[in-house]
């Protein structure tokens, strides 16, 4: 017997891996959501999304790409895994991410064919959408120029291609690399940390989805875990998984306080 079993749930509620059927709108989820979709219904061209580690930029992302739906957008989401990016690599991803079908090596020629492109999208009467994770790592005044060399691809309508930029704090120093680039910025979001009343709706949720049919985490349980995580919601998840796996191992019938302040401790979050 795990604690699934224990606790009847059907999974598990707190896993760090992004799945859309754990999403929780909080007030500035939908906000940002909204935010993002007039950006790029109204071909503004660069939307900026800003948070601290593990505060929900991705899966802010993976919940926007999965509202594009595909007769109305041509939409990618790229993850930058590595600082040594080129605007090499990154054209060439542009370009596969939207179809083009034959990738030059020459860039001047990539660049041709990536505008073909964008031209038959908007044609389609579709819009070219380009999410970007972890954008800070681009720490490049050159990719900063050639992002604003994409943007310069207009119709009457507005920008040929969207982007929407999501980071750090950093990203703010890596936009200003290029200040007519940060002048693009049509609109700016900045993702916080959970209220104490998000926390317990956030909590409250991912369990129902799990399949909980009860009130497993206790009130003052709820408000160590906002003291111990400061609303983060990827430190909320490991502390409310540890929580319930020693709340199986000890046999409880709930997760208390107790239980949060002996998982803070082992998880070093107890000052």
């Amino acid at each position: 017997m795990d604690y699934l079993e224990y606790f009847k749930l059907a999974e598990h509620p707190f896993s760090n891996v992004v799945d859309s059927r754990f999403y929780y709108s909080s007030p500035q989820q939908a906000e940002a959501l909204v935010k993002l979709k007039y950006a790029i219904d109204t071909r503004k061209g660069l939307a900026v999304v800003i948070g601290n580690i593990g505060a929900g930029k991705t899966t802010l992302a993976r919940k926007i790409l999965e509202e594009l739906v595909e007769e109305d957008y041509e939409a990618a989401l790229l993850v930058i895994i590595h600082s040594s990016v080129s605007s090499e690599w990154l054209f060439k991803k542009f370009a596969i991410q939207l179809g083009v079908k034959q990738i030059p090596e020459n860039k001047i020629e990539l660049l041709s064919e990536i505008y073909k492109r964008l031209h038959e999208i908007n044609e389609q009467g579709k819009r070219a959408v380009v999410l970007m994770d972890e954008v800070q790592m681009l720490n490049s005044r050159e990719i900063m120029e050639e992002f604003r060399g994409l943007l310069n691809m207009e119709t009457d309508e507005g920008k040929m291609v969207n982007f929407v930029f999501f980071g750090l704090p950093d990203l703010d120093q890596v936009l200003s690399l290029d200040e007519p680039l940060k002048q693009r910025v049509a609109i700016r979001i900045k993702l916080n940390a959970y209220s104490e009343a998000d926390t317990k709706d956030y909590i409250q949720h991912r369990m129902k989805v799990a399949g909980a049919d009860h009130e497993i985490f206790t009130d003052r349980a709820i408000s160590m875990i906002y003291k111990y995580s400061n609303g983060v919601p990827r430190l909320i998840n490991t502390i409310c998984d540890n929580a319930l796996l020693e709340g199986f191992l000890f046999k409880n019938t709930s997760v208390d306080d107790s239980i949060i302040k002996t998982v803070a401790i082992d998880l070093g979050l107890e000052n």
